[in-house]
């Protein structure tokens, strides 16, 4: 039985499982679900995940949402080629460096976050990008320092191998470029990004490299 992952090409949450599933060597399905065309709040969609967000993932019968939550559940259903590791204190330092993506920089630089700024506050769409570098850059100057406490072997975050947390920066690498966020003053991340993405698994899992992205992607 193949997961079934219904996504985005772009979406940050969406490569983050792409990666894992990659990484894991697990087969999937892949349904594109087009955020700009506003797929994510038809009925078809919310029928499946109501909160009209990607991803979400279907696998026998069950229908997973929030892509915390799904990482969590490939990393137990699919133990090896862990993406956590094995120390208690090296295992916190990796969530707590994920969570610092996932839960204070991506959300408030999202595309209804943007939409809203802008519709609701007179922002134009450079003052909409200028928002999303402030809080990427300010969350990058603090996750640099979070990588100085790992041991950076190989040039990867936490170890001699990818973990959760290439997991979580490869994505916001990704949109931190988009948005032309200048990644100079952040070394140790632009290494782990550089180490991460040539694994063959994780470039599989680009962006670029997905059914639903245009040629120019």
């Amino acid at each position: 039985m193949k997961p079934v992952l219904h996504g985005y090409f772009r979406s940050g949450t969406t490569y983050r499982v792409r990666l894992a599933l990659n990484w894991k060597g697990v087969a999937y399905d892949y349904v594109p679900v087009n955020l700009v065309e506003g797929e994510q709040s038809g009925d078809a969609y919310k029928a499946r995940n109501p909160q009209g967000l990607v991803p979400a993932l279907e696998y026998g019968g069950a229908v997973l949402t929030q892509s915390p939550a799904i990482l969590e559940w490939i990393e137990e259903t699919w133990p090896d080629r862990p993406l956590l590791p094995a120390d208690p204190i090296e295992r916190s330092r990796v969530r707590a460096f994920a969570a610092a993506i996932g839960c204070d920089i991506h959300p408030l630089q999202n595309l209804r976050v943007l939409k809203k700024v802008r519709a609701d506050y007179g922002v134009d769409q450079d003052g909409a990008l200028a928002w999303a570098r402030h809080w990427i850059e300010t969350g990058f100057a603090a996750l640099e320092r979070l990588a100085a406490a790992g041991d950076g072997k190989r040039g990867f975050l936490f170890g001699d191998g990818p973990t959760m947390a290439e997991i979580y920066l490869l994505p916001q690498m990704y949109n931190a470029r988009r948005f032309g966020v200048d990644l100079d003053a952040y070394p140790r991340l632009v290494a782990a990004d550089a180490a991460a993405s040539a694994l063959p698994e994780f470039e599989k899992a680009h962006p670029s490299n997905q059914p639903d992205a245009p040629a120019e992607a």
